[in-house]
């Protein structure tokens, strides 16, 4: 099964713009499709490509790397005779894939592309940790993009649901409500989303099997698995707090305030004890930090709190496996529950954590707002994300507040408001009702929510 990837078009526009004076950097986590839709633009594209993975390329070929760099007809000569491909000047691309295995090859870009022979695209995985790039020369000749996984929209062309999108994308345009009829269909979808989740082999198992969530878990936790080892070997210096970081993510996210809360595992836990560990989770691309914004203003980065931050996965329905143990979905009880809406426990956190993926996929940094009042006792405004249009002299604050039952509040929203009003644009609430617009606010269902992020800008 072939996966649309929006990200295609980006390659493309990449080719057409740069060509050749830039090589290409495709930057994400493991397992969500680098590889695979790298090398189907490449036989879509050109006349001829060289495919090399570093994480089993010959000693053969890095000798190549290693000899001949500084003989460059030769260099090219010898990739050539080594993959069996014949390449073209102008039509032709070689790839490195998973060049963090291999950082001179990284190194060489800057000579491979200054030749001007051929094409060149990256693809890899941690690639930016300190301790990946540390003895290499990083080339400026690179153009990089980031990778996700498969977001709502490519999820539901996935499930031949295209009609569904357009007429989401046409309500959101004219800000009307969908039918009752299709508002109960999106919201099942986006249910399903929640639970499958976007790692492509994870949504191929899932419609490849008939829509089976226990054939698309099976995978996930695959993947768990896989990051788990990821961790274990980065640098020693940290790699045990970041494991410990990445098993109780669940945890966390499961409190009120889902902040990461280092003394209930370590009763030496500070923040400056665990930056680099989390800086790792985050530059991996396997999870996204949100941090709190003491004051919403200019430059919400100028007024961030290190130590109070919120730690969500790349991927929902990565944490939706990494939450629930096996036992506990065989039944298929829990899938029941929340494709009907009724999991009460747990169910705030993969709203959540699905809504910052959605904000990290759309390139924004994450915030959040908290209030600590005295007098209570008690954090009497939470704001579950903040974004702005990024202006330094006319900035608008759009707060988003994220309700995953259909019963709640907005006293912490109008707290917010009567104190910061003048910079609010217009506020955001999802929840799992229709579309309304009010005065003050705006509320949209989950599924709509990926199709405004471009009008908040």
């Amino acid at each position: 099964m072939i996966l649309k990837r929006k990200i295609y078009d980006k390659l493309l526009e990449w080719k057409n713009k740069y060509g050749r004076k830039y090589a290409l950097m495709v930057e994400g986590a493991r397992r969500i499709g680098k590889s695979t839709i790298v090398e189907k633009f490449a036989q879509d594209n050109f006349k001829s490509y060289i495919l090399i993975d570093f994480s089993s390329a010959s000693n053969k070929t890095k000798l190549i790397f290693e000899e001949y760099l500084n003989k460059i007809d030769i260099f090219f000569q010898e990739l050539s005779l080594e993959y069996g491909v014949k390449l073209y000047p102008g039509e032709s691309v070689i790839i490195f894939d998973e060049i963090q295995r291999f950082p001179k090859a990284r190194e060489a870009i800057k000579h491979l592309v200054k030749d001007g022979r051929y094409y060149f695209i990256e693809t890899g995985s941690l690639i930016s940790i300190k301790d990946n790039v540390k003895d290499i020369l990083l080339p400026s000749e690179e153009k990089k993009i980031k990778m996700y996984p498969l977001d709502f929209e490519e999820f539901l062309i996935a499930s031949k649901e295209e009609v569904l999108l357009e007429y989401i994308k046409d309500c959101v345009d004219k800000e009307v409500p969908l039918s009752n009829k299709f508002h109960k269909d999106a919201m099942r979808l986006f249910y399903e989303y929640m639970v499958v989740g976007g790692m492509p082999q994870s949504v191929i198992a899932y419609l490849e099997n008939n829509r089976d969530f226990y054939a698309s878990d099976l995978v996930k936790r695959e993947i768990i698995e896989l990051y788990k080892d990821d961790i274990k070997k980065s640098s020693e210096r940290y790699s045990s707090k970041a494991s410990l970081i990445f098993d109780h993510i669940p945890t966390y996210l499961s409190n009120h305030e889902r902040k990461i809360v280092l003394s209930k595992f370590d009763s030496n836990g500070t923040y400056n004890r665990y930056d680099e560990p989390l800086f790792w989770l985050e530059d991996s691309m396997i999870c996204s930090l949100c941090y709190k914004c003491t004051d919403p203003n200019i430059g919400f980065a100028l007024n961030k709190d290190d130590s109070s931050v919120k730690c969500y996965l790349s991927d929902t329905g990565l944490l939706f496996s990494h939450t629930f143990s096996e036992n506990e979905l065989i039944s298929n009880e829990v899938f029941k529950r929340i494709i009907n809406g009724r999991l009460s426990l747990n169910k705030g956190m993969f709203f959540e954590n699905v809504i910052a993926q959605m904000l990290t996929s759309s390139n924004r940094k994450l915030y959040f707002y908290t209030h600590y009042s005295l007098e209570k006792h008690r954090n009497d405004i939470e704001i579950d994300f903040l974004i702005s249009n990024g202006s330094k002299t006319n900035l608008k604050v759009y707060p988003i507040e994220v309700k995953s039952s259909k019963n709640y509040t907005l006293t912490s929203y109008e707290e917010f408001k009567r104190m910061f009003g003048k910079r609010i644009s217009s506020s955001c609430i999802i929840h799992p009702k229709q579309f309304a617009k009010g005065d003050d606010e705006t509320k949209y269902p989950p599924y709509m929510f990926p199709f405004i992020l471009d009008k908040m800008s």
